[in-house]
């Protein structure tokens, strides 16, 4: 993907601390110029045709060994689990957005501003879904695996050209469908992508996305330790991570 290529060739090197690949999450801790930073990802698992032709994760036992840089690299990876240590890694490198890019507030909220008697559709199964109901006019959930009243992925053109504000997990840079998504994405729609795996980095904007909702990790060892017994991202929240969100350039000139 060139976007993942992009955000490689912004990313500072480092010496990797901590790694942890947990139930839900994966996390990576590099040490950068003497600052300890952690970087989040979903943990999102193979295909049994995957793991029964190459290991999951390569040089697993040996990933301390690599630079920041080498690890960020398997978020190229076919392997989906090496992807999510390579997006972690990638999110921990990545320049810190400056105070005045960012806002404190979570996902939910900003889909509920912007999507306010709108037609919204949500790449990803959202714990908040049943409360943004009450909030748009339509809401379309699209999923890899649909339940009763979500789409799968061979109605994503249509449902996509219905809407006015799409939010895209970040899983989707994980599993590499992101460019298929954002190709079915009218121009005039908000675009917003969603989740802790979101880089936030100004790279993302020329992908035409105009929001970012993403998490910054300000208890290390707290989330590093939630992480390896299996926390939920309501419970490495709580630990010690919080929402932010970022606007692209113009964003508040251009869109309402």
């Amino acid at each position: 993907m060139q976007l993942i290529q992009m955000l490689l060739n912004r990313i500072s090197d480092g010496r990797i601390v901590d790694i942890r690949i947990g139930l839900h999450w994966t996390a990576v801790a590099v040490d950068v110029g003497g600052m300890i930073r952690c970087g989040l990802a979903s943990t999102v698992s193979n295909s049994h045709t995957h793991q029964h032709t190459e290991p999951d994760i390569p040089q697993a036992g040996l990933l301390l060994t690599l630079s920041g840089r080498e690890l960020a690299g398997f978020a190229a990876s076919s392997s989906n689990l090496a992807s999510s240590i390579g997006m972690a890694a990638i999110n921990a490198l990545l320049p810190r957005p400056e105070p005045g890019q960012i806002r404190t507030i979570n996902a939910e909220i900003v889909l509920a501003e912007h999507g306010n008697g709108k037609n919204v559709a949500i790449i990803g199964r959202f714990p908040f879904i049943s409360r943004l109901r009450n909030e748009v006019k339509n809401l379309y959930i699209l999923e890899m695996d649909p339940q009763p009243g979500e789409y799968g992925p061979e109605a994503a053109r249509e449902i996509l050209q219905r809407a006015d504000v799409i939010a895209i997990t970040a899983m989707s840079l994980i599993n590499k469908t992101f460019d298929d998504v954002i190709r079915y994405c009218p121009a005039d729609a908000i675009k917003v992508m969603l989740g802790p795996s979101t880089p936030l980095s100004p790279v993302m904007y020329e992908f035409g996305l105009d929001l970012l909702s993403g998490a910054i990790v300000e208890k290390v060892d707290d989330v590093l330790n939630s992480i390896s017994q299996g926390a939920s991202f309501k419970q490495i929240h709580m630990a010690g991570v919080r929402l932010v969100t970022m606007a692209g350039p113009g964003f508040l000139e251009n869109k309402t």
